[in-house]
């Protein structure tokens, strides 16, 4: 579970760099609402995580950069939670898994504002 935060958290840290270098005004905007929602719904997801387990989550040294493209940076990360969200370290219970929905949902929204909207 650490390793899947850890990465969710550095997608924060990524897109919050992708939105300072952004080549329009609608990515710097998309990017900025989605970095600010992920992590609000990270932090979600660990607490809930750690209520529903009793324990705290160990997380990994570890980190990446940021991709060359907010589109490519995002469909990694949905192509990650897509694989990661099912695996032994993930709690399935269902609140858990529902705020790994919304992070899901969020990628959606944002990869549909920043091809569609220019």
């Amino acid at each position: 579970m650490g390793e899947f935060i850890l990465t969710l958290l550095h997608a924060v840290t990524n897109t919050h760099i992708l939105h300072l270098r952004a080549n329009t005004f609608a990515e710097h905007e998309a990017l900025g609402e989605f970095y600010t929602k992920l992590n609000d719904l990270v932090d979600a997801v660990a607490e809930a995580t750690q209520g529903r387990t009793g324990k705290k989550i160990d997380f990994p040294v570890q980190y990446y950069p940021p991709a060359d493209t907010p589109i490519e940076e995002l469909e990694m990360l949905l192509a990650y939670v897509d694989e990661e969200r099912h695996g032994a370290d993930i709690p399935q219970n269902s609140e858990i898994q529902n705020l790994i929905d919304e992070i899901t949902a969020q990628i959606d929204s944002t990869l549909n504002k920043l091809k569609h909207y220019k």
